[in-house]
């Protein structure tokens, strides 16, 4: 498309220069190659008409001069001044006559470093006065934006749906694993997945990992190439063959240059490990998986652009159903990174909900600023602890080879495929496991021994010599019911855990305190917009509730789907509720996403015309970041702190209800984090409205807990005016379960 703009603007002599600027050497020399292939065409000189004032412009770099009728084809770092090259001299005073194309345009709208603003600088110097500037790139965004002047877009997705590209599948779904080992297996396997189907096609297939900095690069291609000697039993010097370090350091320059050669049947590398900027310029084709090492390294549309422009060229003269391209992502970031893959490949229509400034809806809130303070308790301890007092350590039940399935989403489809793989866990024998039982015990009392105070000494390894050690171990694996004598390392772990409180001199307990510093104002207009998929509308797990007028709110962009959305008709009707009378519709925000089954139930009620005229306004709170409340709670062993976002806030005169929202299955089981959260909220509210008290402020805050079983009293409480002290079942449930969960 370069060459054929070029040569068009050479041939209509609306230029007589052409200068072609890229981001680097490696860009540089494939432009060049195939602009020289292309300067010979005779199909494409044959088809400029007669008269063309140039039919085959002169393919030269800036070690030339820039004459009429060339094609200069460089590197951007050219256009400065501490360079040698030709480009200033030739087209200082002539720009109204040179076109000049920016290849990876991105590059210009990105960068901030003095270095590539000389690049913007140099094409807006009125010291050429350049007329004509293109830009072209995959990757359009500044950040998460898009450019705003795009002339032309052609989307991956259509060039998925026009098959010219590998389609797209992400990790949907993945079993638990025990660390970055498990993982690794679960890859590999997927690696050789691919080797195994395309064998017959004489295709050895790349696996790419990606970091965001050099140093996880290098890191990571260490623990990938051991971990390949270790797993595949070759030999360390077999395994860095397998591994191809690419990033801008020195010592991998050469690895750089490397990178051409990879899909020829010669090459032995299998796995390229790199940082994610780097790969512009590369058109290997047998790429089949792509693996983001960390989040941050596949976080913005950029570089999610950038990593599947890596892996999405098809292998040459492939025929047959469509290659894939495997982008095995941590299953927990899958939501935030779909969201960001379906917009690149402009899949997922989406329909906004925004506060409107105008709106008469709009109200003040108010909450608690706080601090946090440690209470901490000492409980020491002297002596030896007591140890193995049962003989044996409780172990579960272990599976060396665990099946596991990985679930796929095809990411133009949403159809979704299961893979399945193997977890082998890393085992040791009874008797290493009574050696470290042994060792660690031997290590506790030789730190001990130094100890001024003879009570504080230990001598645990004469209690548990080896054999005893031993005999332990064995009847920890007889309790379980464990007859092969490997242990898993999560078992091992176990046994080392047992004598883990050997090492302290004592115990801490730590409380945090919430303290309140100041109170918080903010306007409902601060509420940041969210937004929800045609997938989600369409499938029913989310809704809309809007009313006339709701498309003129709406983006451009938007408006065509909202059409097709609000259709009586159509195919969303499950995912849309027009409220009749905008007059019921009170809330500041142009619509509202409902995000479940109960909450769609509680909106119907609040904008029903016998409940809306009791509300001054209400407001469906964000997911997050917005009027948000914390709260501490225990999973399992473990403490956990968090916040959460009551999801409806509702004004009536000098009252706020604050209203969480959660199903039946509540009242009869509530979970201990949803118990956590009523008690930490009854208690907020309790301070802020203390707090307003003592401001001389009117305002009142009531926080509830309700299920779909309390929406009718709680909505007739609303309409009799008697809300205020309303305690719903839920609520009644929550605080059971607190009380017999409290220590007595």
């Amino acid at each position: 498309m370069l060459y054929g703009i070029a040569a068009i603007l050479l041939a209509e002599g609306i230029v007589d220069r052409v200068l072609v600027l890229c981001p680097s050497n490696t860009i540089e020399a494939g432009l060049l190659g195939k602009f020289k292939e292309l300067a010979t065409n005779a199909d494409l000189r044959d088809a400029l008409p007669p008269g063309a004032r140039i039919t085959t412009p002169r393919v030269i770099n800036a070690s030339e001069t820039i004459v009429d009728g060339a094609l200069c084809v460089e590197n951007y770092h050219a256009i400065l001044e501490h360079v040698n090259s030709s480009i200033r001299d030739s087209l200082k005073g002539k720009g109204e006559r040179v076109a000049v194309l920016n290849d990876e345009a991105h590059h210009v709208a990105n960068e901030t470093g003095q270095t590539v603003g000389k690049w913007k600088e140099f094409l807006r110097s009125p010291d050429y006065g350049f007329r004509h500037v293109l830009g072209v790139s995959g990757t359009c965004y500044v950040g998460d934006e898009y450019f705003s002047d795009v002339l032309f877009r052609y989307s991956l997705r259509q060039a998925i749906e026009e098959r010219f590209v590998k389609k797209v599948e992400y990790v949907a779904e993945m079993p638990v694993t025990h660390g970055q080992e498990d993982r690794w297996q679960l890859i590999w396997q997927r690696h050789a997945d691919w080797k195994k189907k395309l064998k017959s096609r004489g295709i050895r297939p790349l696996t790419i990992v990606v970091t965001q900095k050099i140093a996880a690069c290098k890191q990571v291609a260490e623990e990938l190439t051991d971990w390949l000697a270790a797993w595949e039993k070759i030999k360390p010097e077999e395994a860095r063959a397998k591994v191809l370090v690419v990033t801008s350091a020195k010592e991998h320059q050469v690895n750089v240059a490397l990178l051409r050669g990879v899909d020829s049947p010669a090459s032995k590398v299998e796995w390229i490990v790199s940082v994610s900027m780097l790969s512009e310029g590369w058109d290997v084709k047998n790429v089949f998986q792509i693996v983001p090492h960390e989040e941050r390294a596949f976080n913005s549309k950029l570089l999610i652009a950038q990593v599947l422009g890596r892996g999405l060229r098809k292998p040459d003269a492939w025929t047959g159903d469509d290659p894939v391209v495997t982008v095995f992502n941590h299953d927990s970031w899958s939501g935030r990174i779909k969201h960001l893959v379906n917009e690149i490949l402009e899949i997922e229509r989406r329909l906004t909900s925004s506060p409107l400034a105008a709106s008469p809806y709009h109200f003040e809130l108010q909450n608690l600023d706080y601090t946090r303070e440690e209470e901490v308790t000492d409980y020491a301890q002297s002596g030896e602890y007591q140890i193995f007092e049962k003989g044996y350590v409780v172990l579960p039940s272990q599976v060396i080879d665990q099946a596991v399935t990985v679930e796929f989403e095809d990411a133009l489809t949403g159809k979704h495929s299961k893979f399945a793989g193997t977890l082998q866990q890393k085992t040791f024998s009874s008797d290493e496991v009574a050696e470290q039982l042994y060792q660690r015990l031997k290590s506790i009392d030789q730190e001990s021994a130094d100890s001024s105070d003879p009570a504080d000494r230990t001598n645990y390894a004469k209690r548990f010599p080896r054999e005893k050690c031993a005999a332990i171990v064995a009847e920890s694996l007889q309790q379980a019911g464990i007859t092969d004598e490997r242990i898993t390392d999560d078992n091992r772990q176990k046994f080392l855990q047992a004598i883990g409180p050997l090492h302290r001199k004592g115990s801490k307990r730590v409380v945090y305190v919430l303290s309140p510093q100041a109170l918080k104002s903010f306007n409902t207009a601060t509420r940041q917009s969210d937004s929800c998929s045609a997938a989600e509308l369409r499938r029913g797990s989310k809704s809309i509730f809007y009313t006339d007028g709701c498309k003129a709110t709406l983006p451009d962009e938007q408006q065509e789907f909202f059409a097709e959305v609000a259709d009586p008709d159509g195919e969303f009707i499950s995912g849309r509720v027009e409220v009749d009378n905008p007059a019921d519709f009170k809330t500041p925000m142009n619509l509202t996403i409902a995000d479940a089954t109960p909450e769609r139930k509680f909106i119907r009620e609040l904008t029903k015309r016998m409940n809306s005229q009791h509300i001054d306004a209400w407001l469906k709170n964000a997911a997050m970041n917005f009027y948000t409340l914390e709260y501490a709670w225990k999973k399992g062993e473990h403490p956990k702190r968090g916040e959460f976002s009551p999801d409806f806030l509702i004004k009536c005169g000098g009252q706020v209800f604050v209203t969480e929202i959660k199903d039946d299955g509540e009242i009869t089981d509530p979970s201990p984090e949803n118990v956590k959260k009523h008690e930490y909220a009854s208690a907020h509210f309790d301070r802020l409205n203390a707090w307003l008290a003592k401001g001389g402020l009117a305002e009142r805050y009531q926080f509830n807990m309700v299920a779909p079983r309390d929406f009718n009293a709680f909505f007739q409480k609303l309409r009799e005016g008697t809300l205020v002290a309303f305690r719903s079942e839920l609520d009644v449930a929550m605080i059971n379960a607190g009380t017999k969960a409290s220590p007595s």
